[in-house]
């Protein structure tokens, strides 16, 4: 089973300017580990100290927020589209 994982400009230069990632992880704790592994430098921009999804990152599957998917219970499937999403806050003032 294969996923793509689409990487945003933001965190390309963590994954050796890499925008997509092969992968064969069935679900988002596994998929965590693989890119932790992969690209240690990307590993503490989506992963808190506990190896957890952080805080401000969104994950979406096929444009659809894995939160409504079941989150870290949702199981990948052949195919999926994964876009890892970091919030960013800012502006004028």
């Amino acid at each position: 089973m294969s996923i793509q994982v689409l990487i945003p400009t933001p965190l390309r230069k963590h994954t050796s300017g890499a925008g997509q990632i092969s992968c064969n992880a069935s679900s988002l704790p596994e998929l965590l580990g693989v890119l932790g592994l992969s690209y240690p430098e990307l590993r503490r921009h989506i992963c808190d100290e506990q190896g957890q999804l952080r805080r401000f990152l969104n994950v979406y599957v096929n444009e659809e927020d894995i939160r409504f998917l079941g989150g870290s219970d949702y199981r990948f499937s052949d195919g999926d589209e994964v876009l890892l999403i970091p919030s960013i806050a800012g502006g004028a003032s």
